[in-house]
C-alpha cells in the first residue's frame, strides 16, 4: 500500500487558497480555480491547505490532488494518479505514485474525463484512508 501524504492542517476551507488564485488571473489561473473547486465538492469530508504552495485537496487528512499554474500551463495533479483508470487518457508522469494533466491554453481537455480523475481521486484515497492502521479512531 502506497504511504499516504497526510496533513493535520487541512482545514474545510483555507482563505490563503483564494488569495493564490486571485494572484493568478487569465486562463491558466481560471482553469485551475475551475477544477480545484470541482475537488473541493467531491465530498464532505473533503480539506484543503496550501502545500508547497499549490491548493491541495485532501479527503480528512489524506492528499488526493493538488493544482498549480506554471508559465506555459496549469496542473492538475492526483497523488495517487499512477493507480487511477484513465481510458481518455489524460494522465501525464511517470513517478511510481503521481500523475497530472496538463492544461496548456487552446487545448481542449475533456472536462468529463477530468471531472471523473478526480471522482476517482476522491473515491480511492477514501478506500486508503479506510485499509490505513493509522485511520482507526478511538
Amino acid at each position: 500500500m502506497p504511504r499516504l501524504m497526510r496533513f493535520p492542517t487541512a482545514t474545510p476551507r483555507e482563505p490563503a487558497i483564494d488569495a493564490w488564485f486571485d494572484q493568478r488571473e487569465g486562463e491558466l489561473g481560471a482553469a485551475a480555480r475551475r477544477w480545484f473547486e470541482v475537488a473541493r465538492r467531491c465530498g464532505e469530508d473533503v480539506r484543503e491547505l496550501l502545500h508547497d504552495g499549490q491548493p491541495t485537496a485532501c479527503v480528512e487528512d489524506a492528499a488526493f490532488a493538488y493544482v498549480a499554474v506554471y508559465t506555459a500551463h496549469a496542473a492538475v495533479g492526483f497523488y495517487l494518479g499512477a493507480g487511477l483508470s484513465d481510458p481518455a487518457g489524460l494522465l501525464e508522469g511517470t513517478g511510481r505514485f503521481m500523475r497530472h494533466v496538463k492544461l496548456r491554453p487552446g487545448d481542449d481537455v475533456d472536462p468529463e474525463a477530468l471531472e471523473t480523475l478526480l471522482q476517482l481521486a476522491y473515491a480511492d484515497m477514501k478506500r486508503h484512508i479506510a485499509r490505513s492502521p493509522s485511520s482507526a479512531h478511538p
